[in-house]
């Protein structure tokens, strides 16, 4: 039996992630106030596509090769567990986008902030090319 992920979830975000990058190019810088809540808009949104694109990998992972691959894996194991899978072609860049993803508690800061935010544009190139492996 073939193993079937619904991934419309993880679609979804990612397109959030986009729409709210677009919407963060085209209006910041206009006013201070705007530009803050569009970062911060871009920041959770990367927040919970990141985190919806690892559930997928382990679901996948899990469904599609064993339900023990990645038990107790940490992160850096997990995301070459799915570089060997052929899921993700760049495991480090993961790692630099999980480490964004930890800052997203500190966005008070604003160093911490655009961090994130420059984390975030990189992020979306990554998660469509995982998408569109899950896909496949």
């Amino acid at each position: 039996m073939e193993f079937e992920l619904d991934i419309t979830a993880l679609q979804n975000a990612v397109q959030a992630l986009e729409d709210s990058i677009e919407t963060y190019k085209k209006y910041s810088g206009t006013d201070i106030k705007l530009t803050d809540s569009l970062r911060s808009g871009v920041i959770q949104n990367f927040e919970t596509a990141y985190e919806l694109c690892w559930k997928y990998m382990k679901r996948w992972l899990e469904g599609n090769i064993s339900p023990d691959i990645v038990a107790g894996a940490v992160r850096k194991e997990f995301y070459r567990i799915a570089n060997e899978n052929l899921l993700i072609s760049d495991p480090e860049a993961w790692f630099g986008f999980h480490s964004a993803r930890n800052k997203t508690s500190h966005v008070y800061n604003k160093i911490a902030a655009e961090e994130v935010l420059k984390a975030a544009f990189k992020f979306l190139p990554y998660a469509k090319e995982l998408i569109s492996k899950l896909e496949a």
